[in-house]
């Protein structure tokens, strides 16, 4: 096994994981830039009912992602993941087969029942090794970038050939080869990692939820998805408006979406190298507001708009990726899984939340008035960075720990807490682990042999 990299089967476990999920989230994705546009022959279509369609599956994702964690506490990661894959299959045919806007609706709600998120990164935890874990997560992450990215091009071809049916059909086939991926490539776990790790604790969500730095950042992700959702109710229709007929509409999304990704790559790099990720967070979020403040003055003028779209997604990019590991930074030891099913919670409802004001508002006050609403929340979140702490570059370990009595735990976290490089260390019974708040200093092998020393 590799010491220094990943094992070939954490790269196994990696890869097809990350496809799973990247999978699953295009058929999430795809209907986003192309619903208000192709829809339109459903019976009862309404703009207000496309932002309910587009944004559905958030409520029911909302509702479902810790439950649905817990669960696979209980009853084993695979066969959630797979019964997840099932129901969103059933969901997508349910909207593939409707006639009415009110039966799209409620595939998309079936969709975001197959709520897997929390299970497949607690399977990815399970079947990686502590120091390579964060490798793992951030393969996955990077995967679901690159969906969304896929989606936006994917999305409007399929569409333009086989019609919004098709589009769903095609969702419902992704979730297959999802459950093949899941059957015959990843491997059956023989452990779990500590719960605290990866999924929620209900008696810790209210102590997650009252953090005022974890709070600033599930805000955000509820603000961002809420705008992301609103924006593509109405962006689609406006491009039309402005002179981009439907079957070009991905020759403005993809390559927009890949521009803002090398845009934003300085961004982060500035913001690792000089150690000032809430400046970059500001700018970012500057970006979103030029670009939505452009698309409500120049609602009519195709070229502004394909620029305003560009900056749209690159403050999206870096806001999206910059968001979790900041979670991870501020989260108190041992309460990642807590902190990360608040956080995919808020990212959900806020989905569901954007698509209700998008559709609403462009019903009321047309497409401006949703790129101005839009505004006004992006500013709410730049308020709320203001209080916002600078996060201390530091790396989280957890490692087995065999503690016999509360004594013993305490005898362990001291000893780990004098060891060079150890910024935090606790070591939590119930769960068999210690958790490390850690710097560059940091010796892992220090750390095994205390508790092998102490055990």
């Amino acid at each position: 096994m590799a010491k220094n990299g990943l094992s070939g089967i954490e790269k196994k476990v990696a890869f097809s994981l990350a496809s799973v999920f990247g999978l699953r989230m295009m058929g999430l994705f795809m209907i986003m830039p192309v619903f208000a546009l192709y829809g339109q022959h459903l019976e009862g279509f309404s703009p207000l009912w496309v932002g309910i369609a587009i944004g559905a599956y958030g409520l029911t994702q909302a509702c479902l992602q810790i439950p649905m964690g817990m669960l696979s506490d209980k009853y084993g990661r695979k066969p959630i993941i797979l019964g997840g894959l099932v129901i969103f299959a059933i969901g997508s045919i349910v909207a593939a087969m409707s006639d009415h806007i009110y039966g799209v609706v409620l595939g998309r709600a079936l969709q975001g029942m197959g709520a897997i998120a929390a299970a497949v990164l607690a399977l990815a935890a399970d079947l990686t090794r502590d120091e390579q874990r964060t490798k793992v997560m951030a393969i996955i992450g990077m995967c679901i970038g690159f969906s969304f990215a896929l989606s936006l091009l994917a999305g409007p071809i399929v569409a333009q050939y086989a019609g919004l049916e098709g589009l769903f059909f095609l969702t419902a086939i992704l979730a297959v080869l999802g459950m093949v991926i899941v059957q015959v490539l990843v491997p059956n776990p023989v452990s779990q990692a500590p719960k605290g790790d990866t999924v929620a604790t209900p008696t810790k969500l209210k102590r997650m939820l009252m953090d005022p730095q974890l709070f600033r950042l599930d805000a955000g992700i509820f603000i961002l998805h809420l705008v992301l959702t609103a924006v593509f109710v109405a962006l689609p229709l406006d491009l039309v408006d402005a002179g981009l007929v439907k079957e070009k509409h991905w020759m403005l999304y993809f390559p927009a979406f890949v521009g803002a990704f090398f845009l934003m790559v300085p961004l982060i790099i500035i913001g690792v190298k000089r150690n000032n990720t809430k400046t970059m967070f500001q700018i970012s979020l500057l970006i979103m507001m030029l670009s939505l403040a452009a698309m409500g003055i120049y609602a009519d003028n195709l070229w502004v708009l394909s620029g305003a779209v560009v900056l749209f997604f690159t403050g999206f990019n870096y806001l999206e990726a910059s968001l979790p590991s900041l979670i991870a930074k501020f989260c108190p030891m041992g309460d990642k899984g807590s902190a990360m099913g608040v956080y995919s919670t808020s990212q959900f409802l806020g989905a569901f939340c954007g698509g209700m004001l998008g559709g609403g508002a462009y019903q009321l006050v047309g497409a401006s008035g949703v790129f101005y609403v839009a505004l006004a929340l992006m500013f709410v979140w730049l308020l709320l960075t203001i209080g916002m702490e600078k996060p201390v570059l530091l790396k989280s370990y957890t490692l087995e720990a065999e503690a016999k009595d509360r004594n013993h735990a305490q005898d362990m976290a001291t000893q780990l807490s004098q060891l060079t490089g150890v910024a935090e260390a606790i070591v939590v019974i119930e769960e068999k682990a210690a958790y490390l708040k850690v710097d560059d200093q940091f010796d892992l092998r220090e750390a095994r042999a205390v508790l092998g020393s102490v055990s």
